[in-house]
């Protein structure tokens, strides 16, 4: 015999009208979820988790007047049965990262079908971590201290990777070494050194390789 379990009550918070009302009608069609409140920012969705009490806030991160890590961090302070999913439209977000730190319980990809939404919900209410991909599992395990950041970033060395931040965010070679107070010739061995471990030939790739992992803003 099946007990029927009541709908997980859900607020969702983005600022793109059309998006947050598609989104609200379409996890409406499924039992398992009640959309009770829709927040146009992030000072609207910590306002409303207050008055509502929902489960579940869905939260866009990129919102005006209060983005979604703040907000997300007020929510679970004020209230930390409250559970917080991510909308995002990067896997490995640095925004993301900093929402999980700051409290998020996981997120999905907003172009995610409404029903795989509707199961990280439910997942997340019984007390799972809900992730979109291997990496974010990894991003997570790094989080949480179960894998050092040299695994995460592909065998880098921390004084590597440091490199490649400031090289993906412009800097010359010359410039780094005056930065970090090292020689230029140290520099471009980090910079070879780490041109081999991932594989690349350029600074282009190394751009890439960097905001993939969440380590510049775009």
């Amino acid at each position: 015999m099946t007990v029927a379990t009541k709908a997980v009550r859900v607020v969702i918070a983005d600022d793109q009208t059309l998006f947050r009302a598609g989104l609200a009608r379409l996890l409406n069609e499924d039992p398992r979820v009640d959309v009770i409140g829709q927040a146009i920012d992030g000072a609207d969705a910590a306002k409303l988790a207050a008055k509502l009490k929902p489960d579940v806030v869905l939260m866009d991160l990129k919102m005006p007047n209060l983005d979604g890590i703040e907000a997300t961090r007020q929510i679970v302070e004020a209230d930390p049965s409250v559970k917080v999913l991510i909308l995002t439209t990067f896997e490995t977000d640095n925004h993301v990262i900093q929402a999980l730190k700051v409290g998020a319980s996981g997120y999905v990809l907003k172009d995610s079908s409404a029903e795989a939404i509707v199961s990280s919900i439910v997942a997340v209410m019984s007390g799972e971590r809900v992730m979109a991909s291997a990496v974010a599992n990894r991003v997570l395990e790094m989080l949480t201290g179960t894998t050092t950041p040299k695994e995460f970033y592909d065998g880098l060395t921390n004084r590597e990777i440091e490199i490649l931040k400031l090289l993906a965010n412009g800097m010359a070679n010359k410039q780094i070494a005056y930065r970090l107070k090292i020689s230029e010739k140290t520099v471009r061995n980090h910079v070879s050194n780490t041109y081999e471990k991932l594989g690349i030939y350029d600074r282009s790739q190394a751009v890439l390789y960097a905001v993939k992992k969440g380590l510049v803003e775009v």
